[in-house]
């Protein structure tokens, strides 16, 4: 029903959105507003802001956002209506009257509610009766303990063709209702109605607050489908439910994770070895709105797939599924079992620690979608790198955020970058040294550019300016493009202010990614086929000092790969000291959680970036000169 606005209102007023949420974290009242952990995922320093005034709550690490009513929709598992009754009775206030079309649905929708729960109690009954006996011996073979068995409510379906209607009909619940809610089929041809599941291990499968509202079944005899489903009926859409998700829900949280996995078994199994966060989809790939559930438990669901190739497509579709809605901070990662294995078979066999160790090096979606492009390509001749970029670029354009779209071209670009790197110095190996492949080897295995000190450099990329260490920069590297080998990231990862320097700078990098074995006299040419000779003119003019010598051709390339990362340290460094005078000005202007937390990372930033500086020991002699700087 639509609530009138007033009482939305008093229930909003009446409940203080701080005491609700103090309820589920602690908060430490901070000016006009409180802070604290955030209850929807885990951190250690506290990004989670109560603001009573204005009636909201925000999360600056996962972006949770919301008022009293999304905050118990979010934390209870429930539906608008439900999360307004809860809100209500904590209020004290009555719900307002119901149309009387509004009642009948509710009541209907409570009526089957308890149809399911009746079936549910039923099939857990008949599973210890001489009946269940074979299905006993199936769960004992699969090694299932009484205890889970109990906790998942577990029962059995007679090989009968009308045990359970009898049953239901027995106890004054109507035909119609047992059609309504799936449990018993009607032929078309005019025959008697017939108990839909039969011979089979039950399993209850429960909405978000924990009510019954469909069941799956294993086969345990022969029958066309090893599992079998309720049908579509007002109470479940299996596209939108997961298996044990109103169980897994406050366990997410905490664990700040949530696994998926394929089946019913591979969930108990998970469960009763600790990880108590797991759900599965009900017999199809995840589909959106199940994604759409499952970021609402955590920012990156875990899928744990068999290690067959049917557990590969799950893993392709997903991926497929997710990346139109991929947004800041929300994604997928991906675990394969290996040898075909599922997860109950790994943690019977190997314990729970070689289940956590697989999850602590899960795959993440860009990986995943870099090696399903890449496999089973040749990729020999420039046609055949030009196809595998296209089709990267397709996948790209299904994502719809702008800022992912972006992140994801970069990401793509790098690999490139990275891939056709590895190929030459894998062609190259055979006619070089022992010495010099050594070197490669190191070079393959330098870690890329910190992510945290980007975000910091890019806060205000309009303090300072590029001025003539951007110029340098660029220069160095048009004369010396062989420093791409080594310092790819640093270069890529530059913000220029100049939009003119940029584009300069964008060139080099699509160039680079796509060509191999660039020289100065190659890169020049194809910078120059982009029409940017005058800009490189205009460079070299500019770079006439007696400092900027290392920027030229001339000079020998250990000098220039020395110059330019001395240079890049120095404009690091005033990048972060111009970051932390501006969080120290944010911060005495408005003394919030926020602005403090970014003075901290910033001031550990420059900390860190503190004597990184090249070591210049030996400057300038390679290129026949006394000294550096």
């Amino acid at each position: 029903m639509a609530f009138p606005p007033q009482f939305l209102d008093e229930i909003r007023n009446r409940v203080s959105l701080s005491e609700l949420i103090g309820r589920r974290t602690k908060l430490v009242k901070k000016g006009r507003e409180f802070s604290g952990l955030c209850p929807f995922h885990n951190e250690k320093t506290p990004s989670f802001t109560v603001n009573e005034e204005k009636g909201f709550y925000h999360c600056f690490g996962c972006g949770a956002h919301g008022d009293q009513v999304e905050f118990v929709k979010q934390t209870e598992g429930l539906n608008f209506r439900e999360a307004i009754e809860r809100l209500a009775d904590m209020a004290g206030m009555q719900m307002p009257v119901e149309r009387p079309q509004e009642r009948a649905r509710r009541e209907k929708s409570a009526t089957l509610h308890e149809v399911m729960e009746a079936a549910a109690q039923w099939y857990t009954a008949q599973l210890s009766t001489q009946s269940g006996l074979h299905a006993r011996q199936y769960l004992e073979n699969r090694q299932m303990n009484l205890e889970a068995q109990k906790f998942f409510r577990l029962g059995f379906a007679p090989n009968s063709r009308t045990a359970l209607k009898e049953a239901m009909l027995s106890r004054k619940i109507p035909e119609a209702l047992l059609l309504e809610a799936g449990l018993i089929i009607k032929p078309d041809d005019g025959r008697d109605t017939y108990d839909r599941f039969r011979d089979r291990l039950m399993f209850p499968i429960t909405d978000a607050r924990g009510r019954v509202i469909a069941f799956g079944g294993r086969a345990l005899g022969d029958a066309p489908a090893k599992y079998l489903n309720s049908p579509d009926t007002p109470l479940f859409h299996k596209g939108r439910v997961l298996y044990n998700m109103a169980n897994a829900r406050p366990k997410a949280f905490d664990a700040g994770q949530i696994l998926v996995a394929e089946g019913y078994m591979d969930v108990i199994a998970l469960a009763s070895f600790g990880f108590e966060h797991a759900v599965a989809p009900l017999g199809t790939a995840v589909t959106e709105e199940q994604l759409q559930i499952l970021w609402k438990m955590a920012p990156e669901p875990v899928l744990c797939l068999d290690g067959d190739a049917a557990g590969i497509r799950a893993a392709g579709r997903a991926a497929e599924r997710a990346l139109p809605l991929l947004k800041p901070g929300h994604s997928l990662r991906f675990v394969l079992l290996p040898d075909g294995q599922d997860p109950d078979d790994l943690l019977k066999s190997q314990g729970a620690q070689a289940m956590q160790d697989l999850l602590a090096q899960a795959k993440p979606l860009s990986d995943l979608l870099w090696e399903r492009e890449l496999e089973g390509r040749a990729l020999e001749t420039p046609e055949q790198k030009a196809a595998l970029e296209a089709s990267l670029g397709q996948v790209v354009a299904q994502i719809q955020d702008g800022t992912v779209q972006n992140y994801y071209q970069r990401y793509f670009k790098n690999r490139l970058w990275e891939w056709g790197r590895q190929s030459r110095q894998s062609y190259s190996g055979f006619k070089k040294s022992d010495k010099k492949a050594n070197q490669n080897k190191r070079f393959a295995n330098q870690s890329g550019f910190n992510g945290q000190k980007r975000q910091l450099r890019s806060s205000n990329p309009q303090r300072g300016g590029d001025g003539r260490g951007g110029d340098l920069l660029v220069l160095t590297v048009i004369n010396h493009p062989k420093i791409l080998e080594n310092e790819f990231d640093e270069f890529a990862a530059l913000r220029l202010t100049s939009p003119a320097l940029d584009r300069v700078h964008r060139a080099i990098i699509e160039i680079a990614s796509s060509e191999s074995d660039l020289d100065e006299e190659g890169l020049k040419h194809h910078l120059n086929q982009r029409g940017f000779s005058q800009q490189i003119g205009e460079l070299e003019k500019s770079a006439q000092g007696d400092l900027d010598w290392f920027a030229g051709k001339d000079a020998a390339f250990e000098d220039a790969r020395q110059g330019w990362r001395h240079l890049l340290a120095r404009r690091k460094r005033k990048l972060l000291q111009d970051e932390v005078e501006l969080a120290e000005k944010l911060l005495g202007e408005d003394l919030t959680s926020e602005n403090l937390d970014r003075l901290k990372m910033a001031q550990k930033a420059l900390r860190e970036a503190e004597g990184n500086e090249a070591d210049l020991d030996g400057y300038g002699v390679a290129s026949g000169r006394s000294s550096g700087f």
